[in-house]
């Protein structure tokens, strides 16, 4: 079998990692999906003086849960087995540990998230992650 790591942010570029996952899948041997959505920690005094640590964890779970409902439903779809989680870190070394704890043969990822209009050639995170990770990426435009 081969694991598969998605991480995905809602946006159009990871959709298509998503899809094109999805294509592997139907040409391959059992594949398994491990799909996240990291949200990076919040440490700013301007929220932790009006939220407390359970109030920011459910705010964190409820916008990552709505980041992968677009990813999921392309899984089901397809019919591709799939785990989904959000989980919260610095977002491009939270990938690469989780690809390595949970021994993940790839990283599909897309090549810009939201808000990378500033790295026109490649997404700061996508650009860390090549660098930290053993793991083979296979980047999606």
């Amino acid at each position: 079998m081969i694991k598969f790591l998605v991480p995905t942010d809602g946006s159009e570029n990871a959709e298509r990692a998503v899809r094109h996952v999805i294509k592997l899948a139907q040409c391959r041997e059992p594949v398994q999906v491990e799909l996240i959505n990291v949200r990076p920690p919040i440490d700013a005094w301007e929220v932790r003086r009006f939220l407390n640590d359970q109030e920011i964890a459910a705010i964190q779970e409820r916008e990552g849960q709505d980041d992968l409902r677009s990813a999921c439903a392309l899984l089901d779809q397809a019919g591709v087995p799939y785990h989904a989680q959000v989980v919260t870190g610095p977002v491009p070394q939270t990938i690469t540990r989780f690809a390595d704890e949970h021994d993940c043969d790839y990283i599909v990822m897309g090549t810009h998230g939201r808000g990378d209009l500033a790295n026109l050639f490649l997404g700061s995170t996508t650009a860390k992650v090549l660098h930290l990770t053993k793991v083979p990426v296979t980047l999606v435009k």
